[in-house]
């Protein structure tokens, strides 16, 4: 009989350690990553008493997100002011009480709500006063001329547009259709968020809420050829090496041949170097070139721009990918068909942005930056975020190199749509293959002034967009790059 006292004392006092164990997690261990789970709604509403911090673009003038009073239960309502068609809710994300929070709204959520540590000495003054706890807002790095641009652009098509500074990072638009409005999701009325979030398809690829520009990837056919001449470049062929120029490549361990765009050959002879190879975005070449230097390089190229990381940003981020060098060992077509931005490559129009800014800015990238400043509710700056180095993808007279290239693509090649009159600009296009019986994706990337680029745009118009299977990166795509740098260097 004392034996299964003794037992039964001691499951007590082991149950008991184990609450309190649990009890200690949860209070200590676990407390802020409970408080910050979109699947606590208790914070959510009290997060309703709060005056949460306004959004604001560049010009600290346009107001993207802010709150006003309701005198209900739920004391503000989330409110997005700007045209839903500029594709900022992409970038804001909503405020619901139902769904939570996303994108910005999630990621700066501590300073929007007012309980950044920071923000202590303004909550207890509050207090004090007996009003209203206030957030603090967000100043963004979004250029509201340059995304109007950006989205009139693209219009109708599905798509992305990107634009950076490339000496800084600075996102100065980054454009994503299809859009949504999050006005209806911050709705206090239920059923009018419920029937909102289910027509936005959100568990569907294509639903709008998924942006182009950031939450998925595609492939980026011949714009990637700027990373497969960079590795060249970096492993000692200078723009003048040559390979043969047949119109088309039989591709090593299978019967497919691999051909140019429009099945021709490309001008030069039976010979051809780098230099006009880019410029006329010659297939053949490049799957040649990528033989040549082999996976090794051409994946050290890929993850020296950032391919296979986590690149750091203000919201979610989707990692561009390439395979591992293992992956092409015994798949020589694999490595021929990846050098032109095909087969198992993937990334975003942002990153292609970086990409392309990296090699204007002598070869180093920056992270991008889409949240400038951080401002208590009365204005006074609580953190700034300045320029910041990913890395350095390329050597300084590699990039250089590299520079006069893409301008030359520009200049008299395959991107000619994207001059603009008495500024040099360095650009790629893209023409990139989807599934069988899609049109293509067309791509372009440049930035400019080429000799020190204020500016650096990738665009992305998916399936063809107006023009069907007639697309090309340079008839679709570069005049919308085009006419966001001039906007972009008028100021």
């Amino acid at each position: 009989m004392e034996r299964q006292i003794r037992r039964l004392a001691i499951g007590f006092l082991v149950l008991f350690g184990a609450l309190a164990v649990n009890l200690n997690y949860i209070q200590v261990v676990a407390a802020d990553r409970i408080a910050t789970n979109n699947a606590n709604k208790r914070l959510l509403i009290q997060e309703y008493d709060v005056d949460r911090g306004d959004i604001v673009a560049a010009d600290h003038r346009t107001v993207i997100a802010d709150s006003v009073p309701t005198g209900g239960d739920l004391k503000y309502l989330r409110t997005y002011p700007e045209d839903p068609d500029l594709a900022l809710g992409h970038l804001t994300g909503y405020y619901s009480f139902i769904f939570g929070r996303t994108e910005l709204e999630q990621s700066y959520n501590n300073y929007l709500s007012g309980r950044a540590e920071e923000l202590f000495p303004q909550r207890l003054i509050d207090q004090i006063l007996g009003r209203d706890e206030r957030g603090a807002g967000l100043v963004l790095t979004i250029d509201p001329q340059l995304q109007e641009i950006a989205a009139d652009g693209l219009g109708g098509q599905e798509g992305a547009v990107a634009a950076i500074d490339p000496q800084t990072g600075e996102v100065l638009a980054l454009v994503s259709n299809p859009t949504f409005d999050p006005n209806p999701l911050a709705s206090h009325d239920p059923e009018e968020v419920r029937q909102t979030y289910r027509q936005l398809r959100p568990r569907q690829p294509d639903s709008p809420l998924v942006s182009r520009a950031t939450d998925t990837f595609f492939p980026p056919g011949s714009s990637f050829k700027v990373v497969t001449a960079a590795a060249a470049l970096e492993n000692g062929l200078g723009p003048d090496f040559s390979l043969p120029n047949p119109p088309s490549l039989d591709l090593p361990q299978t019967t497919e041949d691999l051909d140019n765009f429009g099945g021709g050959q490309c001008s030069g002879g039976s010979q051809i170097d780098l230099a006009s190879a880019l410029q006329q975005s010659c297939n053949v070449y490049f799957a040649q070139l990528g033989l040549e230097i082999g996976a090794d390089a051409l994946v050290d190229q890929s993850e020296a721009f950032g391919f296979n990381q986590d690149i750091p940003f203000d919201i979610p981020f989707v990692e561009s990918a390439i395979p591992e060098v293992a992956a092409f060992e015994l798949d020589l077509p694999a490595v021929a068909q990846s050098a032109i931005g095909q087969r198992d490559v993937r990334t975003n129009v942002l990153h292609m942005s970086l990409i392309a800014g990296s090699i204007g800015n002598d070869g180093v990238m920056m992270v991008p930056r889409l949240v400038s400043e951080v401002r208590d509710p009365r204005g006074r700056i609580l953190r700034s975020f300045g320029p910041e180095e990913y890395g350095r993808a390329m050597e300084p007279e590699n990039a250089a190199t590299l520079t006069e290239m893409m301008v030359s693509v520009v200049e008299g090649g395959t991107g000619t749509a994207a001059q603009i009159p008495g500024v040099r600009v360095a650009g790629k296009t893209g023409t990139a293959q989807t599934a069988e019986g899609e049109a293509p994706h067309a791509w372009f990337i440049a930035f400019a002034p080429a000799d020190d680029p204020e500016v650096a745009v990738a665009v992305v118009v998916l399936n063809g967009g107006d023009l069907g299977n007639e697309a090309t990166g340079g008839a679709l795509s570069a005049p919308i790059a085009r006419a966001v740098m001039e906007a972009a260097l008028r100021g």
